[in-house]
Parts: structure tokens; C-alpha cells; sequence
């Protein structure tokens, strides 16, 4: 088969030159191997970078036929950028990876034996989250437990290390959603699956481009994007509410005509405060993230734009 590695790249200069030579030899052995057809390819999908990245692209698509450089109109973020890779490769199958060489190489043979198994589509999950903090691994650990108990149909511990077919790969060109969430999107496929397991080691240079920030945002597509459950839990809110309002102002209407303790005017600035007010407040945040990806939605924009693909063809 042929095969085609995709790596997003976003300011991954330091990175860069090291993960296109290991990748290089892993490739070159398995196709002297046998293992994959020698068309087999590397592509690099800059992602609207900074620094020098589309340079060491460039330089490495004129050096090696092996090298296939895409670059984005601009800088689109991580999902958009893998699924530009996915959409634009080549191979017969395609497995999609990190620059930072985090993700172990050695598992890429089992993937592929694998797919010519059978399997459409191998994931590539984390053994163990030992290296974490703490903190990060408690918050992943609840994380998808969250989503698993939204329905959100996730593979706990995998990323975006993962092997593709083209049948898998022709199916997910029928999702066109805008707010992209590829972990959710890629197991509602269907297809045949297994998973390969490796332990994800420390990042080889470079500082990580997943702040915070850009995880709770992440976190949150893969919630909105893929359950209603919030929006029904705000009717279930309101009826507890509700219960809850009665059972206070019973209360309150019993201080009013049974006590010498009522200050006048308390009663009805105490229940709509307390009981309304943050109730409220909490179910129009919800519903606004809802509104605010049908406004995405309906824009129909593209979701990324292609500059250029470069590329040396073997004769040359």
C-alpha cells in the first residue's frame, strides 16, 4: 500500500529537521521492507507559521521526493490543519501525527500491519499517563468521563496518533461541520477499528502549542459540539430550581406571618435574587455557546484555504 504520513506544523522550527529525519528513515526502511509501496510520502502542512518552518519545508520538498509541503492561507489552528493534511494526501492509508515526537514512531509498523488486517481505522492510545502531573491527569481523567456519561463516543487516552483508510477517509469527507472536534468525529464513522498502545514520550525541542487556554477550548467543542445533554440539563436545573424556590418560600411566607423577625420588603428581594439570578445566568452562557457554533455553522465558510502544495517529483 501506499502510505502518507501527515504532520501539522506550527512554529515548529526547532523540531522540525529532527522529526523529518527519523521519519525519513522510517519510511525508507519499510519501504525497503516491503512493508509500504516506495511512492510512499511525508506531508508537512504548515499551519500559517511565524518562524522559519515553511523554509525547512521547502528546503526538504528540494532535497528528498519523500517531502510533500502544504501551507495554509493562514493560521487556521490544529484541527484544521490536520484535516487539510487528511483531505489532501495521497496514500492509500494515511496516519496523522505530531511534529513534537511525542507520539512513538515504533507503533507506525503495527499500525500498518493492522490496517492490511483488515482494520479501517487503528488508534494510537496512550499506555499511561505516568509523565503528567497530577493535575493533568486527574483533569483528563474526568474530562472524558464527562463526555462518555454526555454520550459523546471518545477513545480515552488517544489524541490525533492514528491510522486512516481510504474508506475511512472518504466517509469523513461527508462531515462538513465547522466546529471540528476530528476525536469525536473520526469513531461516528463506524468502520472497523483497533487500537495500538505506546508510551508518549517528553517533547524532543520546542515549547508545546496547547496552552490552556487552547485545551478548555478544545474541551468544550468536544462538548457542544457532539451532545444536547447540556441544554436538557438546564430544563432538569429549572425544575430543581423550582422545587427548591417553593421549599424556600414557604420559608420565607412563614417568617412574613408567623415571626416578629421579618424585615419589610426582605421576602420579595431575597427569592428572585437568590433563586433566579445565577440560574439564569448559567443557562443563557450554555445556550449562547449553542447559538454562537449554529452562527458558525451557517456561515458555510471554508474551513481552511490551500496556498500551495510543493513537491519533487522522483526524476527530477
Amino acid at each position: 500500500m501506499k502510505l502518507s504520513l501527515v504532520i501539522p506544523c506550527y512554529n515548529e522550527q526547532e523540531v522540525l529537521p529532527e522529526t523529518a529525519r527519523r521519519l525519513e528513515l522510517l519510511l525508507c526502511d519499510l519501504i525497503t521492507r516491503g512493508k509500504i509501496a516506495p511512492e510512499s510520502n511525508i506531508w508537512l502542512i504548515d499551519d500559517g507559521s511565524s518562524d522559519n518552518t515553511w523554509s525547512i519545508i521547502e528546503s526538504l520538498t528540494t532535497t528528498s521526493a519523500i517531502f510533500v509541503g502544504a501551507k495554509l492561507s493562514r493560521n487556521r489552528g490544529h484541527q484544521y490543519a490536520l484535516l487539510a493534511g487528511l483531505s489532501t494526501a495521497d496514500g492509500d492509508a494515511i496516519i496523522s501525527l505530531d511534529a513534537d515526537l511525542q507520539d512513538d514512531l515504533c507503533v507506525i509498523e503495527q499500525m500498518i500491519d493492522a490496517y492490511t488486517n483488515g482494520f479501517e481505522i487503528v488508534y494510537g492510545v496512550r499506555a499511561g499517563r505516568d509523565k503528567d502531573s497530577w493535575l493533568k491527569r486527574w483533569s483528563a481523567e474526568r474530562y472524558y468521563g464527562t463526555l462518555r456519561f454526555l454520550g459523546v463516543s471518545v477513545v480515552p487516552n488517544h489524541a490525533d496518533y492514528r491510522l486512516l483508510g481510504r474508506a475511512a477517509l472518504i466517509a469523513l469527507s461527508e462531515y462538513r461541520e465547522i466546529n471540528l472536534f476530528l476525536r469525536g468525529v473520526i469513531p461516528l464513522l463506524g468502520l472497523r477499528s483497533t487500537h495500538v498502545y505506546y508510551d508518549r514520550q517528553n517533547r524532543f525541542a520546542g515549547k508545546s502549542k496547547y496552552p490552556l487556554r487552547k485545551m478548555l477550548a478544545l474541551a468544550i467543542d468536544g462538548i457542544t459540539s457532539f451532545s444536547p445533554i447540556p441544554l436538557r440539563m438546564i430544563a432538569v436545573m429549572g425544575g430543581v430550581v423550582f422545587l427548591i424556590s417553593a421549599t424556600v418560600s414557604i420559608w420565607v411566607l412563614g417568617v412574613r406571618f408567623f415571626s416578629s423577625r421579618a424585615v419589610p420588603g426582605w421576602a420579595s428581594i431575597t427569592l428572585p435574587i437568590y433563586a433566579l439570578g445565577g440560574v439564569q445566568l448559567l443557562s443563557l452562557g450554555i445556550v449562547g455557546e449553542y447559538v454562537a457554533k449554529i452562527y458558525m455553522e451557517t456561515k458555510r465558510r471554508p474551513r481552511f484555504l490551500i496556498e500551495k502544495v510543493i513537491r519533487r517529483t522522483p526524476n527530477e
